[in-house]
């Protein structure tokens, strides 16, 4: 399965929590993590999920997202 990056704006766990509820809709739970702790927060997911539908799902909720 394909490793897809994204660049987000998600500062907290709760931000991840958020953007994790909209992401489990749509793919099992162990499909995508955040790395707080990266410069870009980045977000891998490891789905077939069409980026689009990601960058939708997370830019939904107000967070900034860009596909690395």
């Amino acid at each position: 399965m394909e490793e897809k990056k994204f660049r987000t704006s998600a500062k907290c766990m709760g931000c991840v929590n958020a953007i994790g509820a909209e992401l489990d809709k749509m793919m099992p739970h162990d499909d995508w993590s955040i790395d707080l702790q990266s410069p870009d927060k980045v977000l891998t997911v490891r789905s077939a999920v069409a980026d689009d539908k990601i960058i939708a799902a997370v830019s939904g909720l107000g967070f900034k997202i860009e596909k690395l």
